[in-house]
């Protein structure tokens, strides 16, 4: 008697967990992604009123830029800790020097970089030409470029985060500068 009422017991227990583990399976929620909005980019023209830099450009009214000497500059994204760094010089018959410099400079990078994509730039209108360098991985920068008239003129742009480089959590706000950069490298106009 006392066994046969185990017997119920264990039996009334191993059907109701039976009936219990009949629900769906279980399925694991996919990763999610921090969600970053920046404002629309909103373009003015920017031309260094202070000094006799020979040059324009159009920027990003939500940066901040700071002048340097010889007419470079940083451009100061706070929110996304970042800044873009632009070095003019002159061309002094050292144009071939000042390419392979802002080459040099790009390609530095191919260590940590899973790739170099080139788009060369040319406009006629603005004697501007230049290549636009977007660089794939865990580089220190991911986007440069450099711009000149080749005959007086030569400005390279490279944008640094202010954290270390992993290329998927910096993806964001790395997009939106790169389109800032693009944007100063197509607006620039000699003086």
């Amino acid at each position: 008697m006392i066994r046969s009422k185990a017997i119920v017991f264990l039996l009334g227990v191993f059907v109701s967990l039976a009936a219990m583990s009949c629900k769906e399976e279980a399925v694991p929620k996919p990763k999610s992604h921090l969600r970053l909005d920046y404002p629309v980019a909103k373009y003015s023209a920017f031309s260094n009123t202070s000094g006799n830099c020979s040059f324009s450009f159009d920027i990003n009214e939500s940066s901040k830029v700071t002048m340097k000497q010889d007419c470079s500059m940083e451009i100061q994204y706070p929110k996304m800790k970042a800044t873009i760094y632009l070095n003019y010089k002159p061309v002094n018959n050292n144009i071939d020097q000042l390419l392979r410099d802002a080459q040099k400079l790009t390609y530095e990078h191919v260590v940590k970089a899973d790739d170099i994509a080139e788009q060369p730039f040319v406009n006629p209108q603005h004697k501007a030409y230049g290549m636009f360098y977007q660089v794939g991985g865990n580089a220190a920068t991911n986007a440069q470029f450099y711009v000149t008239d080749s005959t007086r003129h030569f400005l390279v742009g490279s944008v640094y985060f202010y954290a270390k480089p992993n290329y998927d959590s910096i993806l964001p706000a790395a997009a939106y500068i790169k389109n800032d950069m693009r944007k100063i490298m197509e607006s620039v106009k000699w003086k």
